[in-house]
């Protein structure tokens, strides 16, 4: 079985050349795993379903099409390298502190023939606040990272007004939503809607929580990350 076989299996949109692609991704990342810590899972299954499958939900939201987006704390390449192979008519940017995670995202994306991904090292409260990138993009993404009422002050100020931030949640997304109402309207989102999203063949719920950006966010967000942690909105 291929690291493809199980995402091709629920996601039989995918082309050959695209299941291709995947292979290319996920002997990159066992590889690369070896020697620098990207992800706890490295398996066929757990890579096609945990990590290609569960990225490209994403694209069931229906919002992904002629987007600039920003994946905040990409980590090893997830959702960024699936997402950007998939979306073509997009432009992925993949964000993170760590030049070397990077640097394996977008080698690994010129192997497996991905052409639409840049990558912007650095922490996104304070590239958020610079002009090139506030208000730059219109969906901002993050997968997994932190608690939403302290991720939506890192994303959103990204998201240009009428854009989108998706957090990808695991199964207490809708907790977290409740959780985070003061920091979505206070940095001028709204919550449009939560999709629950079952793992195949894992007995994991995970959730896609959708916020449309309304309003600019104002000026004094986002703060520094020392007042993010210590009282989140």
């Amino acid at each position: 079985m291929s690291y493809s076989a199980l995402t091709k299996k629920y996601r039989d949109t995918l082309s050959d050349s695209e299941c291709a692609s995947l292979d290319i991704i996920g002997e990159e990342l066992r590889a690369t795993n070896e020697v620098m810590n990207l992800t706890a899972l490295t398996d066929e299954r757990g890579v096609g379903l945990l990590h290609f499958w569960d990225s490209l939900t994403l694209l069931d939201t229906g919002l992904f099409k002629n987007a600039r987006i920003i994946d905040v704390g990409c980590g090893g390449g997830f959702p960024s390298l699936p997402l950007a192979l998939c979306a073509k008519d997009c432009f992925v940017v993949s964000n993170d502190a760590t030049a070397k995670k990077l640097k394996y995202v977008l080698d690994t994306a010129k192997k497996a023939g991905i052409g639409n991904l840049g990558t912007l090292c650095g922490r996104a409260e304070e590239l958020s606040i610079l002009p090139e990138h506030r208000d730059n993009y219109d969906i901002a993404v993050a997968r997994g990272v932190a608690r939403l009422n302290v991720l939506c002050e890192w994303c959103m100020p990204f998201v240009k007004n009428g854009g989108y931030f998706v957090a990808m949640k695991g199964e207490k997304g809708r907790e977290e939503a409740a959780e985070a109402s003061k920091a979505i309207s206070t940095l001028g989102g709204e919550l449009v809607d939560i999709i629950d999203v079952k793992i195949p063949e894992y007995d994991y719920l995970h959730t896609l929580v959708v916020i449309r950006k309304t309003k600019a966010t104002p000026k004094g967000y986002p703060r520094k990350n020392s007042q993010i942690q210590k009282k989140p909105l």
